[in-house]
């Protein structure tokens, strides 16, 4: 079974078919964002479709829209990602001057400089085939406007055509016979539409060509990492997973090239690909053109979909935990599992979860993580329920052992999230070793118990080794004590033949993991949104109440009042006449305490989403496009790490190792290219120390004979710093 099944099978992951989001405003209607148009849908009929730019064809169908009885005219503005005062004056335009008036309305005011007979000549100059330039020289000399002012017409003639090709604008009768001819469903059918162009640059004009000389190249060190990433195989992979799909791999390898690119000088989510956009950004992209960012997001959703991102994760997962596996001791490999809640603060209604930094819940999602012994991340699987730590011990593991075979001896460490009787016992009857902080209370050893010693971090901690039962006939684990410096006593839970020195060593290295969280929001940016489209959640989830929650609060204030009313009562003396008063104060909050009470047996605290008010908002993000720019960050976390751990010993100061790679990436150079060799000449903003360890660097990089994803020769790359 591939894994990418066994991953399906083992989580009860449910991939659906990609949906794009939808705008509802009311009266079975609805706006459909698809392939760079909006497509407007009354009971699943497509009645209007128009782009970015097309004013025309977005303002007749809002006013036609608007007379529909149903239709809440507030989101259907906010559907068409317009004002509602704005619709006000557009309708009040074609109620006094009619639809042409409306049509001819643009943003600004300005009147055009193109008359209907000038406007007429050039469209005829279009359909011939003209170019912008030969059209308006076609015009004459006389009143011959601008070449903007031509190529606004001619982007409106190409829009006529494509909405011609589509469908027609409905008149506000036609679109009222449509939704009553409709059936009464509470949700649209998407009809197939044709390929439609986008109105941006199409990915199909962007291609890869030759690598050719040239120097003073902005952010040529990003080369270094896209090489180091493609030596993780993240890009071939990526390309098979995109060939299989029938995806453009050229469009593909551009895509995924600028986001490494991206994240390499520094930013942390694909909106960075602009600040490569420099003089020399088709040279560092080995393209035509440099790509912007809504053409990356495009062409990375579209690999997304359909498991894409989902197939590339694991594959990658599977090839880190390999080498995890080839480089650990005899005992076996080691894995850190944790979660990391990621925030968000948008306008959607999400599930909240416990995030440790903030000592609160906040609204987010979470992700579980698995780290190998170096703290390097390996694989990332979202939680939008905020399931705990025993819900996915057990199919993370699972996971580990279907990619390194079921011979292999597995230890899992993790925090006292997963120290539960029922899951340490069912991890130790699947076979895998695990080390684990003990939940308390327990019991505290006298100090004549702690006879063994070992030195960790500069620090001499004494130790014992003795069992611990986890009840109801569970049986017993190993339980390790240590007698911390400052007294205190600590204890690990185990199922694990290592000696207790290695596992304390083990949970000591925990931290790692830790660390990787912290790097990564800070500089990967595994923090970012990416994905902004959500989708409901299943209505049989089971959520906390909202409603019990607010009874509990309610409960707790009155209470709190008649705890201040009994204060402020013993403080009066006994013939003070507020007595009566505050006498009140106490029967009144008693009274509010039995009611609200009363209503706690028929108030669950958890309860099915479908009986709660929340079950037509709470929603969550979809996985997939996100999982895929995390796949990246992941490849490029693993990548610097490698590379931070050859140059640390050459700095000065080995700990700045990953801030000295951040000026490498970001360093111009030149490039001079050969028949069989590719030379890369970099110019970072370094010290002299630091130049000297980068010159070590690149020297034992070359060995590896370093190419680019983008050079169909793959010729090795032969880094140097400028001597200038």
């Amino acid at each position: 079974m591939p894994i990418s099944a066994a991953m399906n099978e083992t989580l009860n992951l449910e991939l659906e078919e990609p949906r794009e989001e939808a705008r509802w405003f009311g009266g079975g209607g609805c706006v459909v964002i698809a392939d760079g148009l909006k497509h407007v849908f009354v009971r699943g009929t497509l009645v209007g479709s128009f782009g970015p730019k097309d004013t025309a064809t977005r303002n007749l169908l809002m006013v036609s829209l608007a007379s529909g009885p149903h239709v809440h005219l507030e989101k259907l503005a906010e559907a068409f990602d317009f004002s509602a005062d704005g619709l006000r004056r557009i309708r009040r335009v074609y109620e006094n001057e009619g639809g042409a008036a409306v049509a001819a309305r643009v943003n600004g005011g300005k009147a055009s400089k193109v008359t209907p007979r000038m406007r007429k000549q050039l469209e005829t100059a279009f359909d011939a085939g003209m170019t912008i330039a030969a059209a308006r020289e076609a015009l004459g000399t006389k009143a011959r406007p601008s070449l903007s002012v031509v190529g606004t017409v001619r982007l409106a003639w190409k829009n006529a055509r494509q909405r011609a090709s589509l469908s027609v604008v409905p008149s506000p009768a036609e679109l009222t016979a449509a939704a009553s001819a409709g059936e009464a469903a509470s949700s649209p059918t998407l009809v197939a539409l044709p390929e439609a162009t986008p109105t941006g640059e199409e990915p199909e004009k962007l291609k890869s060509v030759g690598m050719e000389s040239a120097t003073s190249v902005q952010h040529l060190g990003a080369w270094l990492l896209v090489a180091m990433v493609a030596r993780l195989g993240l890009q071939q992979r990526a390309l098979d997973v995109a060939a299989a799909r029938r995806i453009s791999t050229d469009a593909l390898r551009i895509a995924l090239d600028a986001v490494v690119m991206t994240l390499a000088v520094g930013e942390t989510c694909v909106e960075g690909v602009r600040r490569l956009a420099t003089s020399t950004a088709a040279t560092l992209m080995m393209a035509t053109g440099m790509p912007s960012a809504t053409w990356t997001r495009r062409t990375l959703g579209r690999f997304a979909a359909n498991e894409g991102g989902m197939s590339l994760h694991l594959s990658m997962a599977g090839e880190y935990l390999r080498e995890a596996q080839a480089v650990a001791s005899a005992a076996g490999p080691v894995f850190y599992v944790d979660n990391h809640l990621r925030p968000y603060t948008g306008k959607h209604v999400v599930r909240r979860g416990w995030r440790m930094q903030d000592k609160r819940v906040r609204p987010g999602t979470s992700d579980y993580y698995v780290h190998d012994e170096d703290g390097r991340p390996v694989l990332r699987l979202a939680a939008p329920g905020h399931g705990s730590l025993t819900e996915w011990l057990s199919p993370i593991a699972r996971v580990l052992r279907l990619a390194l075979g079921n011979e292999e001896t597995i230890l899992l460490a993790f925090d006292r999230a997963g120290a539960f009787p029922e899951q340490l016992a069912e991890l130790r009857e699947e076979g895998f070793e695990f080390v684990t902080y003990e939940r308390r209370p327990y019991p505290e050893f006298p100090d004549a118990v702690f006879t063994e010693t070992v030195t960790l971090d500069g620090e001499v901690l004494r130790f014992c080794d003795t069992r611990k039962n986890l009840g109801k006939e569970r049986g017993r684990v190993r339980r390790v004590a240590v007698k911390l410096p400052d007294g205190h006593q600590l204890n690990l839970l185990a199922n694990s033949k290592r000696s207790p020195v290695e596992l304390l060593e083990v949970m000591s290295g925990r931290w790692r993991q830790e660390n990787g969280f912290k790097h990564g929001v800070e500089r990967w940016g595994i923090n970012q949104l990416d994905g902004r489209r959500v989708e409901a959640f299943d209505p049989d989830t089971i959520v906390p109440n909202p409603a019990r929650r607010r009874l509990d609060r309610a409960i707790r204030i009155a209470r709190i009042s008649e705890g201040d009313a009994r204060t402020a009562l013993a403080r009066l003396a006994t013939d003070d006449p507020k007595r009566a008063a505050v006498q009140r104060d106490i029967e009144a909050a008693v009274a509010e305490q039995t009611t609200l009470e009363a209503q706690r047996p028929s108030t669950p605290p958890r309860a099915a989403l479908r009986d709660t008010e929340l079950a037509s908002t709470l929603v969550h993000h979809t996985l997939e496009y996100k999982l895929l720019l995390d796949t990246v960050r992941i490849a490029c976390a693993n990548a610097e790490a490698e590379l931070a751990a050859q140059l640390a010993p050459m700095l000065p100061r080995p700990r700045e190792a990953k801030k000295a790679l951040a000026n490498l990436f970001a360093s111009p150079g030149s490039i001079r290219v050969h028949r069989n060799a590719i030379d890369v000449c970099l110019d970072p903003a370094a010290t002299r120390p630091e130049c000297e360890a980068f010159d070590a660097l690149l020297a034992s990089l070359n060995r590896l004979k370093l190419s680019l994803p983008g050079d169909q020769q793959a010729r090795p790359l032969r880094l140097s710093r400028s001597r200038k």
